[in-house]
């Protein structure tokens, strides 16, 4: 019996998302594609693990003010990232897989999701077309992700 609930539980929320409008229902799918693929590192919420990964909650939504902000997270899924960061104040020194063989409907409702984690109001939402204009410029090293991401913090400070 308790299987038959969970089943009809499921098909319920599986409705209730699919009768989200645009970006609602991007961020509610991707809280499943971030709980399969993000949270094992970044965990549940987004909350980051202290000196290990860093929180995305309350900064991706910050970052995504600006376009070169939004175009930076969209390479970071992308091409992975590796090498020194701050974020939120702390150092980290570490490495991210690249997400790029996801299919850029996947990467955006990831994105969507995390962002909506922030205080922004209304939180910004990814489109796969922008996913695809970043991937259009190719593939890049982590040298040029971390190039990026300081040219980013120069002209809009990081959170």
């Amino acid at each position: 019996m308790k299987d038959g609930i969970r089943l009809h539980g499921a098909a319920v929320a599986f409705l209730l998302v699919a009768a989200l409008p645009g970006g609602q229902a991007m961020a509610a799918n991707g809280w499943d594609l971030y709980s399969a693929t993000c949270s094992l590192c970044h965990q549940t919420g987004a909350k980051g693990l202290p000196g290990q990964f860093p929180p995305l909650a309350g900064r991706v939504d910050r970052i995504a003010a600006t376009p070169e902000g939004r175009r930076y997270l969209a390479h970071v899924l992308l091409n992975g990232l590796s090498g020194e960061i701050k974020a939120d104040g702390q150092t980290y020194k570490g490495y991210m897989p690249s997400f790029g063989s996801q299919p850029d409907e996947t990467i955006a409702a990831v994105l969507t999701y995390v962002a909506s984690l922030g205080a922004t109001t209304p939180p910004p939402t990814f489109s796969a077309d922008e996913i695809r204009a970043a991937r259009a410029d190719g593939a890049l090293s982590p040298a040029a992700i971390l190039d990026e991401r300081t040219k980013l913090n120069a002209a809009h400070p990081l959170p």
